[in-house]
């Protein structure tokens, strides 16, 4: 890798597309199923939740001769945490560390730096680890996806429908199309 080449790499796009979804899913309808008197409030409220949700999937990683670093672009770094920086010099393993689901997360354990969370579900991820090797030294053919795709693709695919059935039925709401009683007959 040249000196001045940097290259970054961001949360995959199947997990971005996914968690956002998954948030317009939950959020959205509420301003058009709630009170009169609350639905500006949410959709103020909205909008500002979506802006911190993309903030927090912003996350990048930045490779290059000296290093890797990990952190946010700077229109969101104020409000999120700065992240890290490591010269590749100072990584001397990876190590394995089950999680409570099953699946494996990689520490980077370095000198003087302590461990450094390995990012796992990045694009070009294949790439990524492919520079972490020829850096490093270091063997990543057993490292994978923290999770598989297909999890994202179910979890995506059913807030898509969540989200659409919840507004049909926001729009049924407000045209009175559907009515639903409220109240204790007596």
């Amino acid at each position: 890798m040249n000196e001045s080449v940097r290259e970054r790499f961001q949360l995959s796009l199947l997990i971005r597309g996914t968690l956002v979804c998954v948030y317009l899913a939950l959020v959205f309808p509420l301003p058009l199923m709630a009170p009169e008197d609350l639905q500006p409030l949410l959709w103020i409220a909205a909008p500002v939740g979506l802006a911190l949700v993309l903030a927090m999937l912003s996350e990048q990683v930045s490779v290059d001769q000296s290093g890797i670093q990990v952190g946010h672009p700077d229109w969101c770094r104020w409000l999120l945490r700065r992240g890290w920086s490591l010269p590749w010099k100072d990584v001397k393993r990876l190590v394995p560390v089950g999680t409570s689901q099953g699946g494996t997360v990689y520490y980077i354990k370095t000198v003087g730096h302590g461990h450094r969370l390995l990012p796992q579900r990045l694009e070009r991820f294949d790439r990524f680890l492919s520079i972490v090797q020829q850096q490093t030294g270091l063997d990543t053919a057993s490292i994978g996806r923290l999770t598989p795709p297909w999890t994202y693709q179910l979890l995506f695919s059913l807030s898509l429908a969540m989200f659409v059935i919840e507004v049909a039925v926001a729009i049924a709401l407000q045209q009175r199309w559907l009515v639903i009683p409220m109240g204790v007959p007596g």
